[in-house]
């Protein structure tokens, strides 16, 4: 696999005899790819039926010609204002039943037809123009799903939309009114023209009700990719890729994925510590400058396996962004760091946001590889060293991973809707399972809840899983290596009701969770010979074996040789014992990682990140802060 790297450009913020001078810049910087185009509709086409695609066609002409292979952007994430003003019903509305404007992006509501026809026709027009251009290389469809919190819209557009959903799902009010429980305080509906969307209710809403707008708006956002999909495949072989976002579970990624070629995201490491994942104020000082050291990591593996294989990183942090509560700028060396981490975990290009920092708008204050009066900001340096590092390394796979973890979308929904603790999270729970094994020095690869073949992994995490589907439930009965399930897992139904008899349903593994708790950040439920659980505890009931007790004398991990469900959330450190002595029965070779220290295999090397801002000795070797060392395997 070879390894490259790009970067993202507006040439349309920029006077065009600067277009070439740019282009011969990025060359001599090392970089390959270029990503143009996801933001300009209006300057495609200023008003209804009037085009300008020269300065488009000059600017591709212009960059391909110095050899930069383009991604071209399809740019529906910012509709202009005359198809605003066309149909002003086309934007979203908040939870409290506020319009949110023009005046930014991403201002559309997936679930309006009109739109998405629009959206078809803009798509069609560029892939008659461009599909077969030998300088474009890629497209990527629209920009960052759900950024802004859009995936989630109560306007009249979605109310039509779900109506018809629950109407196709259920086909009559009174399945729907048995499948949500609706005889609970006289909810039930006579047609489906009396249901409305889940806002704005006296008190919660039926979670039932709940779930299934979650899973109609996922699909909007499924169809919504899809139409473009579609379009673009009449024009063009080039691979198609979406930029997903870090922590982001409010549409199935797994579901989009299956319409494109490549997944992509957009990793932010320092806006993401501070804005997207818990931690103490003193991990948060200790990595201020870093990122966390499993945050991107994490991603990489998910988007890797959302991609069926392929994954790139389409916006890479160059430096201080200007999005989050707090902006530092990053420690030397990080900018690097992060691109071999994601050539590390499998990414195929990894592209830097962006060329040239601008002086006006929004993101004025976000760090690109140029600073605004055009002289090279630091990141460009690492850029052009990472490209050089690249020329002289082979190209290596990502090794196969000896663990897997599931994560699922519909279960983020699930516990979003009916958390029964004001601080349960799947994705925290799901990063929590994957920070204790990164700890230990193990590689991981994260699969799908319709994963059907367990068979290459030794071990097999399943935490928080609604329900676990048939084929994974399959799976496990001929699974030679240990499936660790729970906590939460195969506790309710797809309807988000406690099933009957109540969860796990495991075939020849003899547990029951009979009632659920969650636990008050002031309490801990401590185990016998040390740790505990925080956040959340099930009882256990059953004849399958205990392998651990609480002080009180509860089964806290129960289960057989291969099939074991475990009953609490652990703290960080009692998930590593836990996992710890797992392994070891597995077989799996498990190292004690300094805090600062990951390491990830491909097929021929070990590469180790030092995320600590000391240096920290390796096997003989000191690797400085930020620094990044490989050896041969």
């Amino acid at each position: 696999m070879k390894r490259t790297l790009g970067v993202c450009y507006y040439p349309e913020h920029w006077p065009e005899e600067m277009w070439a001078d740019d282009a011969r810049r990025m060359v001599e910087t090392g970089l390959s790819w270029v990503r143009i185009g996801e933001f300009a509709w209006q300057r495609m086409e200023p008003s209804r039926g009037t085009f300008d695609w020269g300065w488009l066609d000059r600017a591709v002409e212009t960059l391909g010609s110095a050899d930069l292979k383009i991604i071209m952007g399809t740019p529906t994430a910012t509709p202009p204002r005359w198809l605003v003003d066309e149909m002003p019903d086309m934007l979203p509305v908040d939870a409290d039943g506020r319009v949110r404007k023009f005046g930014s992006r991403r201002h559309y509501d997936f679930s309006h037809q009109g739109y998405r026809k629009e959206c078809q026709r803009i798509v069609r027009l560029m892939g008659e123009r461009y599909g077969a251009n030998p300088h474009i290389a890629a497209w990527q469809i629209d920009n960052e799903y759900d950024c802004h919190d859009t995936a989630l819209s109560y306007s009249d557009a979605a109310l039509t939309g779900f109506r018809d959903w629950l109407a196709q799902r259920y086909q009559s009010t009174d399945a729907m009114n048995r499948a949500w429980g609706n005889v609970f305080w006289s909810m039930d509906y006579d047609h489906f023209d009396q249901i409305e969307l889940p806002n704005l209710t006296v008190t919660e809403p039926n979670p039932a009700h709940v779930l299934a707008f979650r899973r109609y708006s996922s699909d909007q956002v499924v169809a919504f990719n899809k139409v473009q999909a579609d379009e673009l495949r009449k024009h063009t072989d080039a691979p198609l890729i979406h930029n997903y976002m870090g922590r982001v579970t409010t549409f199935d990624h797994w579901a989009v994925g299956k319409d494109l070629d490549i997944a992509s995201w957009d990793s932010y490491p320092i806006g993401f510590l501070s804005d997207r994942i818990e931690g103490t104020p003193e991990e948060k000082q200790y990595f201020l400058r870093q990122g966390h050291p499993d945050n991107q990591a994490f991603h990489h593996d998910l988007y890797r396996a959302v991609g069926k294989g392929r994954m790139w990183v389409m916006e890479q942090q160059p430096g201080p962004v200007n999005w989050a509560p707090y902006n530092p700028a990053p420690l030397p060396g990080m900018a690097r760091l992060w691109a071999w981490e994601a050539f590390a975990h499998g990414a195929e290009t990894v592209c830097y946001f962006r060329w040239r920092q601008a002086p006006w708008a929004q993101e004025q204050m976000h760090a690109g590889l140029l600073r605004p009066d055009n002289e090279n900001a630091p990141a460009q340096t690492e850029a052009r060293q990472v490209a050089d590092e690249i020329a002289g390394l082979a190209n290596v796979g990502t090794a196969d991973a000896p663990v897997a973890l599931v994560f699922d979308y519909e279960s983020a929904w699930a516990w979003d809707t009916q958390p029964q603790g004001a601080d349960f999270d799947m994705f925290r729970l799901a990063f929590a399972a994957y920070r204790a094994l990164r700890s230990l020095g193990v590689d991981i690869d994260i699969i799908s809840p319709e994963t059907s073949d367990l068979s290459d992994y030794n071990l097999v995490l399943a935490p928080g899983i609604i329900k676990l589907s048939e084929g994974f439930r399959s799976a496990l009965k001929t699974y030679k290596g240990i499936a660790l399930i729970g906590p939460r897992t195969d506790t309710k139904t797809e309807e988000l009701s406690i099933p009957s008899p109540m969860g796990p349903n495991l075939s020849n593994t003899d547990v029951t969770a009979i009632l659920a708790e969650s636990i008050p950040p002031t309490d801990f439920i401590a185990l016998e010979n040390g740790g505990g659980f925080r956040h959340w505890f099930e009882h256990l009931d059953g004849d399958a074996a205990v392998y651990r007790k609480t002080e009180g004398g509860l089964p806290a991990l129960m289960g057989n040789d291969h099939v074991r469900c475990l009953a609490g959330w652990p703290d960080d450190e009692t998930f590593r014992s836990l996992l710890s002595d797992i392994l070891k029965e597995t077989g799996v070779e498990t190292m004690d990682m300094p805090q600062g220290l990951r390491t990830r295999c491909t097929k021929t090397h070990r590469f180790v990140f030092n995320y600590a801002p000391e240096s920290i000795s390796w096997n003989g070797t000191e690797i400085p802060p930020a620094g990044v060392h490989w050896e041969e395997l």
